[in-house]
This record gives C-alpha cells, sequence and structure tokens, in this order.
C-alpha cells in the first residue's frame, strides 16, 4: 500500500476504536463513517457506537474469538495485532497479511481503564488489579511502534485531529510520528503509576525497590534560575496537587524563581494551623507571622524585615481579604499565594499589572520529598514538624525556670517557623511573629548575629530563640544572650551540652531542649 503524498499522508480507511473514556466517542464514529472507514470495536465502544446508529463490525466477528475471562482477553490475538503491526511499506508484510486473512488498520483509538483514579477512590485491592489494563496498552503500543503505518490517538483532546485528518486524506508521517510519542507517553505513565502502586500495596515498606516519575511539561518558562538557562514546568498527575498546579488569576507569567519561592513560601504558610502570613525571598523566610486574622499576620511579618520583603513572595493559609491587599498593594511584590481570595481584594490586585497571583490548591503535600543529585535521587519523609519532639509538651527544661504561657507561645512558634529556614538557622521571635532571622551561614555563631542584627537592639531584647540543631560551642548562645533573648529552644545532644547549659544557667536563661532537629538545605 502506498502513501498519497510526499508527506507520507495514509488514508484513513478502516479504525479500530477501544476506549474506557467515551466522551466525543460517537461524534467521532459518525465522522469516520461519514468519511467511508470501516469501524471496527470492542465491548462498551461497540454498544455506545451501535446505539448511536453507526455500523460496527465486532472484534470478535474478525478474530472469530468471543471476549473471554471476564473482558480480560478480547483484542490479544493476530488479526487485531497483526493489523496493527504489519508495516505496510514492506511487501512481505502486505504478502503476510493477505496470507492470513488479516486486515491492516490505519487508525487506534484507545484509551485505558481508569487504574490512578481506582486507587485514589480508595478501592481494594482486588478492585484496583481489575482496572491494570493489558488490552489497550498492548495496542496502543503496537499502533505507535508502527506509526509508519498507523496512527494512534490516546486523547480526547486529539479527536479534531482526526477530523481534519479525514479532510486532508490521511494523517502526515510528522503528525502519525506526534501522536506515537504521545501514546508512548501515556504508556509509560500507566505503567509507572501500575509499578509504584504494586510496589506499595503488594510489597510494602517504607523504600520500595522500584520508584518511577512521570511528569508533563506543563509551560516552558521564560528561563531558569538565570537568563542563560532554559527552563519549563513539569507536574506529576500521579502526586497529590500543590503549587504546581496553582491557578493563576492575574499577572505577569510566572518564573523559575517565582515558582522555588512560592512554594517554599506556600509550604510555610501552611505549617501553621492560625492564620498565618509567610515572605519568602530566596527561598528563605524575610517574616512569617500568625495572628487574629490574616492582615494582622501579614503586618507583623513585613515588620521583621521590610527591605528584604521588596519584591518578595507572599503566601497566605486563608482567604485573602480586602484589608490585607490594600496593604500589599502599597508593596512592591512578585507573587502571592493563597486558596482563595475576596472579590474585592482581586479587583485591587488587578491594578497592579506585574503582580502574579495565584489561587492554590488544598494543602495536601506528598509524604516523601525528592532532591536530585549526579546520577540520582535522594529521597526522605517530608519534615512536617510532626515529631514527638515538635510537641512543646514533650520538651525537657535544660536551665531556667519553667517560662509563662505567653513565652512559650513564642517558643512554640520559632520552633515550627524555623523549619521554614536554610540551615544554619538561628531565628528570634515575639509575639508570634519572627523578628530576627538569621540563615544559610556556614557556623552557627554567624547565624545567631545575623538574626541579632536584623532584629536591632529593642526588638531582641525580650523576644525568644530558635536554633534547628544544637550549640556545639557555648558561643553561639552567648551572642543572644548578650542581645537580651530571653529563652532559647533547640535540639540539644551536643557532646559539650554541659558546658552550652552552664552559660544559660549563668545568664539566667531558660533552655529548652527538644530531642529533633530540622535542618533545611
Amino acid at each position: 500500500m502506498t502513501t498519497s503524498s510526499g508527506e507520507g499522508r495514509r488514508p484513513i480507511k478502516r479504525a479500530l476504536l477501544s476506549v474506557w473514556y467515551k466522551d466525543g466517542i460517537v461524534e467521532l464514529a459518525q465522522a469516520l463513517h461519514a468519511a467511508g472507514v470501516e469501524i471496527v470495536s470492542t465491548g462498551s465502544t461497540a454498544s455506545t457506537v451501535e446505539k448511536a446508529g453507526v455500523p460496527v463490525t465486532r472484534v470478535e466477528q474478525i478474530t472469530g474469538f468471543p471476549e473471554i475471562l471476564s473482558d480480560r482477553v478480547k483484542t490479544l490475538h493476530p488479526k487485531v495485532h497483526g493489523g496493527l503491526l504489519a508495516d505496510m511499506r514492506l511487501p512481505e508484510h502486505v504478502s503476510e497479511l493477505a496470507e492470513h486473512g488479516i486486515e491492516a488498520f490505519d487508525l487506534l483509538v484507545s484509551n485505558l481503564y481508569p487504574f490512578t483514579e481506582t486507587v485514589a477512590s480508595g478501592a481494594s485491592e482486588e478492585e484496583c488489579i481489575a482496572k491494570i489494563d493489558i488490552g489497550g496498552p498492548a495496542m496502543v503500543r503496537a499502533a505507535a511502534k508502527n506509526h509508519a503505518s498507523v496512527a494512534v490517538v490516546t486523547a480526547v483532546s486529539a479527536y479534531p485531529m482526526v477530523l481534519e485528518a479525514l479532510k486532508d486524506g490521511g494523517f502526515s508521517l510528522t503528525q502519525r510520528k506526534l501522536l506515537a510519542a504521545r501514546a508512548f507517553a501515556d504508556i509509560a505513565e500507566y505503567d509507572v503509576a501500575v509499578a509504584n502502586w504494586t510496589a506499595s500495596a503488594l510489597v510494602g515498606g517504607d523504600f520500595a525497590e522500584f520508584s518511577g516519575l512521570a511528569l508533563r511539561r506543563s509551560s516552558v518558562l521564560r528561563y531558569g534560575e538565570n537568563p542563560h538557562q532554559q527552563a519549563a514546568l513539569y507536574l506529576d498527575p500521579n502526586a497529590p496537587a500543590g503549587l504546581a498546579q496553582a491557578t493563576q488569576l492575574h499577572g505577569k507569567e510566572m518564573s523559575y524563581n517565582n515558582y522555588v519561592d512560592a512554594d517554599a513560601a506556600w509550604r510555610s504558610a501552611n505549617d501553621f494551623d492560625a492564620p498565618c502570613v509567610a515572605i519568602i525571598k530566596h527561598a528563605n523566610p524575610c517574616g512569617i507571622a500568625i495572628g487574629a486574622d490574616v492582615a494582622e499576620a501579614h503586618r507583623k511579618a513585613h515588620a521583621c524585615d521590610p527591605v528584604s520583603a521588596f519584591g518578595g513572595v507572599v503566601a497566605v493559609n486563608r482567604e485573602v481579604s480586602v484589608e490585607l491587599a490594600q496593604q500589599l498593594s502599597e508593596i512592591f511584590t512578585e507573587v502571592i499565594v493563597a486558596p482563595s481570595f475576596a472579590p474585592a481584594a482581586l479587583d485591587l490586585f488587578r491594578e497592579k499589572k506585574n503582580l502574579r497571583v495565584l489561587v492554590a490548591p488544598a494543602w495536601n503535600p506528598p509524604a516523601t520529598e525528592i532532591k536530585q543529585v549526579g546520577g540520582g535521587v535522594l529521597v526522605q519523609a517530608a519534615d512536617r514538624i510532626d515529631a514527638d519532639g515538635d510537641d512543646p509538651a514533650n520538651w525537657t527544661l535544660a536551665t531556667g525556670t519553667p517560662v509563662s504561657d505567653e513565652v512559650m507561645a513564642d517558643l512554640a512558634f520559632a520552633w515550627r517557623a524555623i523549619r521554614s529556614v536554610k540551615s544554619n538557622a538561628i531565628l528570634l521571635a515575639s509575639g508570634g511573629a519572627t523578628v530576627g532571622v538569621g540563615m544559610g551561614q556556614v557556623n552557627r555563631v554567624d547565624s545567631a548575629r545575623l538574626a541579632v542584627s536584623r532584629a536591632g537592639e529593642e526588638r531582641a531584647a525580650g523576644s525568644v530563640a530558635a536554633s534547628d540543631a544544637f550549640f556545639p560551642f557555648p558561643d553561639g548562645l552567648e551572642v543572644l544572650i548578650a542581645a537580651g533573648v530571653r529563652a532559647v529552644v533547640q535540639p540539644g545532644g551536643s557532646i559539650r551540652d554541659n558546658l552550652v547549659i552552664e552559660a544559660a544557667e549563668k545568664a539566667g536563661i531558660a533552655v529548652y531542649l527538644t530531642g529533633t532537629r530540622h535542618f533545611f538545605h
């Protein structure tokens, strides 16, 4: 059989339809029939098309064999796969088809059993296994491999391409290659979902022997971390929806750095149950605060470091109110992300043409997180501030007198907020807000000095401090003591803990030990 043009177009004369999702299949079948295409179909797809008055040849009519084993076997037959795999450019393939009474297919339209949806529904193990498609992926893989002769369509969104191809005399070779690549991607995504589920559900354990990741490109970004770096955003369809799936309501296109900072901010804001605002820049907090409402929380967070907050990213764990929008309208902000926005607040933001406004999906973080290293990835349980040592009730008072409820509340806030700070981290807090943040230093003394410097003498005095890891020497703590910090929470565990505690005891401040560390790199 020859092609109809130099573009490698192949007329569509015979099509196989076998789909789980029936959206648009009747209209597609009607168009194929109107174009004179013979339609072969399976099971419920055939019934759906027949009910619409479109003539169909059922697959068992061409195989001479019924669908068996609760429909597990219906298309696994040479008269199906031979018709999909025959390379019609090769005379020997054409001859073999004729010898065995097999007719070639020019088009396969197929989508797969809803495996991921079944798993997500909480279905039983047996119900999930029943939705592992066998025949569908086999057909799609066969047609995609043989794209020189067959076009394969796996998405309802591609049905208009079929209609155009009917008008144009068939799919071009370039179009068939595109469809084949999409089909192989669909199969890979499906197989990864099945492999990940079976590793978890059938075998179990904390870390499976195999872990797959199937990503879909959502958008190509203007550039990466720097203008000379190309970048794109990919989505994980099998992961809980997160910042990557946020809906942009207004503003300039999101950049690579915007996504990084917005994700960090969204996580920080959702570390707290109370109304919270987190202001992030270069993945570190300029300020984090809780309040009676989000407007108060923002005022407190912004006051921590107004200079650094300029051009920052703001995340809010409640609906953005008009009052908060009015406050933000006076400050240059790159991105604001929240679960929702009051209509009048959104109207105010629309006056800022460059401000990016995102509605994020409900906070539902994955249990593990991945970090790429050369040649592989590191996987760890995510730090959700949920260890035994994160509960103040489990803290040990190493020295000093028990603090008041007000001071303890600030210590608990500081300990929760420091999770967001890159190590080495020291954080000063007062009144449910950060007042000084020392982040990312290679020694704890410098982190303490930076936190005190950012707070200033007046705010540092009487504040509380959190340290993400133990003080290896008394010197870091002594910086905080000299600044007038009234209480400190830290993991403890240094071989020189006794010297650190002695320094605190001498100064008369309370030190609580958590036994839990919050390094963040």
